[in-house]
């Protein structure tokens, strides 16, 4: 883990600004596939750091899987779902769908929006922010402020850049702050605790997922032929 220093943070810190300034570039692009590329361009930024840091050491233990990570990740993710659900008021807001004019989901949709959402961005952004940032800022503070102080200072750390990233997609409201908050925290509470990554990982892939799971529950439901009058 030394060698997790002031070096793995720079690229991290230009990592994710070529990905940021980078994506935008594309996103700008007037064509159907500029915000898929778009979002691919600002992945490449963040994967660059993450294959630096672990050219330079893999810390120990980090990468272990543990049965227990999918009771953390589950029982997380799911109730990490639960306080955005009850932080945004979801009982007075619409049920979530990807209506689209035929009726039904978008076409490609499970490709270009729910294996991405569900899958690839939470596997890249929890390598970037709960194993380069997190670990790199603790490694960093650990010996002059002690283990507990640099734990807690670098999970805020990876937590507020977890919500500054979604910030450069758009405008967030302070529900849409908290609830990312709530989550980047909580999964670099989890590797603290365990030192492993994958229960931050399932703990991201459930929260996603699920939405994803109420998105498809509200399309199929909106499309769906009303039943026959029994009177």
């Amino acid at each position: 883990m030394r060698r997790w220093d002031l070096s793995v943070l720079s690229a991290a810190l230009i990592g994710v600004g070529l990905g940021v300034v980078g994506g935008g570039a594309v996103s700008r692009i007037a064509a159907p596939w500029a915000a898929t590329a778009s979002t691919v361009v600002l992945w490449l930024g963040l994967g660059a750091a993450v294959a630096f840091a672990f050219a330079r050491s893999r810390p120990a233990g980090l990468l272990r899987f543990r049965p227990i990570d999918v009771l953390w990740g589950v029982g997380l993710g799911l109730g990490l779902r639960l306080l955005q659900g009850w932080v945004s008021g979801v009982d007075a807001a619409a049920f979530p769908s990807a209506m689209a004019l035929d009726g039904g989901l978008p076409s490609g949709w499970w490709l270009t929006e729910a294996i991405p959402a569900g899958l690839v961005a939470p596997l890249v952004e929890e390598f970037f922010f709960r194993t380069v940032v997190l670990v790199a800022v603790y490694q960093l503070l650990r010996r002059s402020v002690g283990g507990v102080a640099a734990g807690v200072t670098a999970a805020l750390v990876s937590a507020g850049g977890f919500v500054l990233l979604h910030a450069t997609a758009g405008a967030l409201t302070l529900v849409d702050g908290i609830q990312l908050f709530a989550v980047g925290g909580t999964c670099a509470l989890v590797v603290l605790l365990t030192g492993r990554i994958w229960g931050a990982v399932l703990t991201h892939v459930v929260y996603n997922v699920s939405y994803l799971v109420l998105v498809v529950v509200g399309t199929w439901g909106a499309v769906a032929p009303a039943a026959p009058s029994l009177g």
